[in-house]
């Protein structure tokens, strides 16, 4: 089974609006102002998987700061994963800040087989992943319900790109120490976090966290999922970050580094499934 952990999908009203959206707001113009920055619908997402053979995706919205928006959003990606006959696994998207709101959609989802809580894009909705006070209701509730997280990572060093923020390796390995019981996943390798796990006192904080290798190849030469798999090879993740990239070019580069390793089956969806398996109900990886 092959299964992304990491798409992002689009109401498509919101598609057909986008150039409102990026005037009211400033950080989804950063992502998506451009006719070249794709969004997609569950329509989309769904012919890329049927064309590249990926059987589940993981799909989540946008960090709106308006919550009206982000609540049309939520119920957008719930509703698809259920016309998706279990091909879509649906996070629901959060503003830490506000944990009245925060309570409320996981709640009003938690009977709909919700997979997580995120993408976490803390630089678009104004807060600190570090920010204990902050972050404590999110991650409280997580932990209750048992329900993974998936943050936004960078890395402190290299080229700067739309949406690149500010959520660093240090940002993440103090959230993991604060919160050691809820099961993180850390989008785009974590900024390099992986690399420090060679780090006993560091490892011992990260015994939670997983990566993603959403928009690898924009970021890293194609080596790191030989270096990732040999490093933290149970705790490694397929994600594309689709639309932004496609899933059948991801796979491809995967396969070229992987395909002659015993981490292959691993990295592309035995290790998501065990993940879901151990924080939510089997259902949503059936």
């Amino acid at each position: 089974m092959i299964i992304d952990v990491h798409t992002h999908i689009f109401p498509p009203g919101f598609v057909r609006d986008r150039d409102r959206l990026a005037e009211v707001c400033p950080y989804f113009a950063e992502l998506y102002s451009k006719p070249s920055q794709k969004m997609a619908t569950a329509d989309e997402l769904l012919a890329e998987m049927d064309e590249s053979g990926v059987e589940k995706s993981v799909a989540f919205g946008f960090a709106w700061q308006d919550h009206g928006r982000l609540r049309a959003a939520n119920d957008y990606v719930f509703e698809a994963a259920e016309q998706s006959d279990g091909r879509i696994i649906p996070f629901a998207v959060v503003d830490p800040g506000d944990t009245d709101l925060t309570e409320e959609e996981i709640v009003r989802f938690r009977g709909r087989h919700i997979g997580g809580i995120g993408e976490l894009m803390p630089d678009g909705q104004g807060f600190r992943l570090d920010d204990v006070h902050t972050m404590d209701g999110v991650m409280r509730l997580a932990s209750f319900h048992n329900l993974v997280v998936m943050v936004h990572t960078s890395e402190p060093v290299g080229h700067d790109y739309p949406g690149k923020g500010s959520v660093t390796p240090q940002v993440v390995c103090d959230l993991a120490e604060k919160f050691p019981g809820v099961k993180i996943i850390c989008a785009h390798w974590g900024g390099g976090l992986l690399a420090y796990e060679l780090m006993p006192e560091v490892a011992e904080h990260l015994e939670n966290v997983y990566y993603d290798c959403a928009a690898s190849s924009l970021l890293y030469d194609d080596r790191i999922f030989r270096v990732a798999a040999e490093i933290v090879p149970e705790k490694i993740l397929f994600g594309t970050d689709y639309p932004l990239l496609g899933q059948t070019p991801m796979l491809k580069r995967v396969r070229r580094q992987l395909d002659d390793t015993p981490h292959l089956d691993n990295f592309l969806g035995l290790n998501a499934r065990r993940l879901f398996e151990d924080v939510r109900s089997p259902k949503i990886i059936e």
